[in-house]
This record gives C-alpha cells, sequence and structure tokens, in this order.
C-alpha cells in the first residue's frame, strides 16, 4: 500500500521507493525522504498512535477520483478504511480525504486536491 499512496501515476509530487530493507522500505521525491522502519528497539509491540509522538501521515492523493480508488483498493493491500461513515468528508465539508489505518496500527490519510 505505501507503493498505492507514495507512487502513484499522475500525483503531483511521485515518490520512487529508494530502497526496502526487512524492517523497513525509504521512499524519495523532489529532495526529501521518507524512511519508514520497526525500531529494534520498541518500548512495547503494540503501536498506539493516541500516544505521544505521529498520529498519521498524510499524502497527496490526486484528484477525488484517485482518492476514491486508493480508498477502494486499500483492503487488498492490507489497509481498513476509517471513519467510514463519514467519509469522504469526515474532516470536514471542505476537506475530501479518506483514512486507512493498517494491522499494526498507523494510520494513513490520503487527500484530493482542489476540484
Amino acid at each position: 500500500m505505501a507503493e498505492a499512496l507514495l507512487a502513484k501515476e499522475g500525483a503531483t509530487t511521485r515518490f520512487a521507493r529508494e530502497g526496502m530493507w526487512a524492517e523497513g522500505e525509504s521512499w524519495a521525491a523532489g529532495g526529501a525522504y521518507l524512511t519508514l522502519t520497526t525500531s529494534p528497539n520498541l518500548s512495547t509491540t503494540v503501536h498506539d498512535r493516541r500516544a505521544p509522538g505521529v498520529n498519521h501521515l498524510a499524502f497527496s492523493g490526486g484528484s477525488r477520483a484517485d482518492v476514491d480508488a486508493i480508498i477502494a483498493a486499500a483492503p487488498e493491500h492490507g489497509w481498513r478504511p476509517l471513519y467510514q461513515e463519514r467519509y469522504p468528508h469526515a474532516g470536514g465539508p471542505d476537506h475530501y480525504a479518506g483514512w486507512l489505518e493498517n494491522s499494526a496500527g498507523f494510520k494513513a490519510e490520503v487527500v484530493a486536491g482542489a476540484p
């Protein structure tokens, strides 16, 4: 699913996977990079996004149709859609986005650009 979010055709900023290893992967675009990894020094094996730290990452998903396609395909890639009863406006009436959660409890927001 990281690939669907980060390397999506037509995205404003298209990330390319730069590296992949057993504990993670690294993506880069336009001089910025994002590394997703599991620390060997975890204080617990359960992630709680409500604890201090990162709550979620937001990604530009392209058009509204692109966001809809990513959200629809998410379960095939191990991600569960969140807030479906309020989709696509869970963030407010002027915010078109979908939220996803993986089995480890990490949350990603996929945001559509202006219509």
